[in-house]
């Protein structure tokens, strides 16, 4: 079959549709930003809020990301598809709609 192998992108335009729309495929997209703050913000302006997965050692940086990332579920410290079936999992904006 068909193989697409891990691809990291950068520089992106947010203008182009592998900015602005799931890719499913194990694809990345890496941008910097001047504070974390402003990192959330970002993640905010997207259309889809899946779950997010937020690492980090800084505990006010946790509770900011719990506090104000618009998802159906934040992870710290562990990739966005963790779950155990008791834990609820589903989406806000255009995501976890089925």
């Amino acid at each position: 079959g068909v193989m697409f192998e891990a691809t990291l992108l950068e520089n992106v335009d947010e203008k182009l549709e592998i900015y602005r729309d799931e890719a499913f495929g194990p694809v990345a997209i890496l941008e910097k930003y001047k504070n974390f703050e402003q990192g959330i913000a970002k993640i905010n302006r997207s259309r889809f809020g899946l779950q997010a997965g937020v690492y980090t050692q800084n505990l006010n940086n946790m509770m900011y990301a719990w506090q104000h990332l618009q998802v159906g579920g934040v992870i710290i410290n562990d990739i966005p598809t963790f779950r155990v079936d008791n834990m609820p999992y589903g989406g806000v904006k255009d995501s976890g709609l089925g």
